[in-house]
């Protein structure tokens, strides 16, 4: 079983500018993680995503964290505990552990989400399902050996997969 990452509390401030901290291509998108568990004591987490239009999650939910979305730019439809919220710029949404969730970026341009997830550790999921960046892009292609990653890695950290993707 996989354990959130936790460590002694930070000592002094953390500063990331605009393409500074890890970044991870995982589900098609790019994973830019400006505050890892380990910096936090395990607490939160923190990471700018960009995805494509199109991209999709399943049906699913986290036994672990409760996660925050900001929207920076984009739009999307979000399905969380049965009802379906459409987000655009400006927009947050709050999910308690457990309750099931999925959405799909609408439109023709990508979007770009701030994410945050208590406590910290979820992010360990994209690292070992996706591939480190090779730029701050999104990736033109999803990588095809990811999703075979998924089915394994995915329960180590409490998601449960519950249903198919929001429709087209």
């Amino acid at each position: 079983m996989e354990s959130h990452s936790k460590s002694e509390s930070p000592k002094s401030p953390i500063h990331r500018r605009s393409g500074e901290g890890e970044a991870v291509w995982a589900m098609g998108s790019l994973f830019e993680i400006k505050l890892a568990s380990a910096e936090t004591a395990g607490g939160f987490e923190l990471a700018e995503i960009h995805q494509p239009p199109g991209v999709a999650t399943p049906l699913h939910c986290h036994q672990r964290e409760a996660e925050v979305f900001y929207v920076v730019d984009g739009r999307l439809d979000y399905e969380a505990g049965g009802e379906i919220h459409q987000l655009e710029a400006g927009s947050t949404m709050y999910l308690p552990m457990g309750v099931p969730h999925r959405f799909r970026i609408r439109g023709n341009t990508p979007a770009t989400i701030l994410a945050m997830v208590s406590p910290g550790g979820l992010f360990d999921l994209y690292r070992q399902v996706g591939v480190p960046a090779g730029d701050r892009s999104i990736p033109e292609y999803p990588d095809p050996a990811e999703f075979g990653r998924w089915g394994d890695v995915a329960p180590r950290f409490g998601l449960e997969v519950l249903g198919p993707p929001l429709p087209e």
